[in-house]
């Protein structure tokens, strides 16, 4: 998962502004207490951090692979 599909996913599922503020204030269990943003600073795969929003969320496994999730123009 490129940062750019962790977005579009994050902004799908969360909706843009709320899904911002995941990403920057919510500290995530699976990635040592960091935030999504912090975890991508420090390296930690796009994918990873889109995995721990969503144990952290409880969205439904089924919507785990943000891959499908719709493009923008569809």
């Amino acid at each position: 998962m490129k940062n750019s599909e962790l977005r579009h996913a994050i902004a799908a599922e969360f909706g843009a502004g709320y899904g911002d503020v995941l990403m920057r204030d919510l500290a995530l269990r699976d990635l040592g207490g960091r935030s999504g943003e912090d975890a991508l600073r420090a390296g930690v795969p796009a994918r990873d951090v889109w995995l721990a929003l969503c144990r952290e969320n409880d969205v439904p496994r089924e919507r785990w692979d943000g891959m499908r999730l719709p493009t923008p123009r569809d």
